[in-house]
């Protein structure tokens, strides 16, 4: 992680002043980092270590900043991670260019080196996520989302990056196209429970990690619990619910009794029942790999996607 962070903040390198001086306050801002550690923990486990494993690790990590800008905007969010986000400190206009910027930061770094099969991965993540966005979107409007089309969204929103984190750490570690794709599957299964665990947040105690609770109802996201506490209520309850999350998302009280509603419905229970089993799912699919320092820190990581606190 010490030899990424130095090749990252090159990787970003800029000799535009404000540019540069924006690239250094995102790479001080910078998260878990979970995404190059599935990359260097998939390849260790796969294959060998080499120069194009940093390269498919860096290549992820500006994609995924690039995202999480463009997010900020779409979002009209003010912070990220407890800073001021890039929107709001330099208005939506840079940020959208910032985010351009890092995108083809991230495309020049595949191309030349040649890593062409690295682009194909993470372009098609990027592609599942805009889709994946825009179906949320889609549905938020009428509310009528199921188990099914909210598994196909964070499939499509999530879980697709984290599985070309694995696919790309496998394929740059010299792993055959039956590997690459086991890891691919891998990472998905990963990056749905990763998901399940952010959704169940939204229903703790702010105080606990950090951020406040219910913005996925003010944001008419309709999330695992809430979607199965609805599927268990009676008609008349249901649509009061529903009511409440299209018409009130922004009263504390109302939102408050949302969250009581799905806690009272076993929403929270059966979320996370789902999200252990699919991560369950995921840790036996590592079976077939030889053990290792590389597995067993692999295995460590995906447990942390479903034990974190934050």
């Amino acid at each position: 992680m010490d030899v990424f962070e130095t090749k990252f903040k090159k990787s970003m390198s800029t000799s535009v002043p404000l540019l540069d001086k924006i690239t250094r306050y995102i790479v001080k801002r910078k998260g878990k980092q979970i995404r190059p550690l599935f990359v260097f923990l998939t390849a260790g486990a796969t294959g060998n270590f080499n120069d194009s494993v940093y390269r498919a690790a860096s290549l992820i990590e500006l994609l995924h900043t690039a995202t999480l800008v463009h997010d900020d905007v779409v979002d009209d969010s003010l912070e990220r991670r407890g800073f001021f986000s890039i929107n709001a400190l330099w208005k939506n206009k840079i940020a959208v260019l910032v985010g351009d910027f890092l995108l083809s930061k991230g495309l020049l770094l595949s191309v030349e080196n040649k890593d062409f099969e690295l682009l194909r991965i993470t372009s098609d993540a990027v592609r599942l996520m805009s889709e994946g966005e825009l179906l949320q979107i889609e549905k938020a409007r009428r509310l009528d989302i199921t188990e099914d089309v909210y598994f196909e969204i964070i499939t499509r929103k999530t879980a697709s990056l984290i599985a070309s984190c694995c696919a790309c750490g496998a394929y740059a570690s010299g792993s055959d196209e039956n590997r690459v794709e086991h890891m691919r599957i891998f990472g998905e299964k990963v990056g749905i429970a990763f998901q399940i665990k952010d959704d169940l947040f939204d229903y703790e105690n702010s105080s606990l990690i950090g951020k406040p609770t219910g913005i996925d109802i003010k944001e008419q996201k309709m999330t695992l619990p809430l979607i199965y506490a609805l599927s268990k209520a009676p008609a008349s309850e249901k649509r009061r619910i529903i009511s409440t999350v299209k018409n009130n998302n922004n009263d504390p009280k109302k939102v408050a009794e949302v969250i009581d509603f799905v806690k009272k419905s076993g929403g929270l229970n059966y979320a996370e029942e789902k999200m252990l089993a699919i991560k369950n799912e995921a840790i036996r699919m590592l079976d077939e790999l030889p053990d290792s320092a590389y597995k067993s820190s692999l295995i460590g990581l995906v447990n942390f996607t479903t034990d974190r606190k934050y």
